[in-house]
């Protein structure tokens, strides 16, 4: 195994891990965004207040996301299977 694909193996790991959590991720800032400037407008300050808003959005994004979650886990999975037989 060579330092080059090494480093093709990180950069698509990290690549693919950005590409999943990213949109996860995103629905849960924008969320919680909203919600503290609800909170600032109204000066309600509950804590719990944002966390069930962000917890439903992000159940509900990652269960539309799954099949192109599944897909590109599939992919990665896929291209490192083939990486093994290469190493051969």
């Amino acid at each position: 195994m060579t330092d080059q694909m090494v480093l093709s193996i990180v950069r698509d790991s990290f690549y693919y891990v950005l590409l999943i959590s990213g949109p996860i991720l995103l629905v849960s800032l924008i969320v919680g965004l909203l919600i503290s400037i609800f909170q600032a407008a109204t000066t309600i300050s509950e804590q719990t207040l944002t966390f069930v808003p962000k917890i439903i959005a992000v159940f509900i994004t990652v269960v539309l996301l799954v099949p192109f979650i599944i897909q590109k886990m599939k992919l990665f999975a896929t291209q490192i299977i083939n990486m093994i037989t290469v190493l051969r």
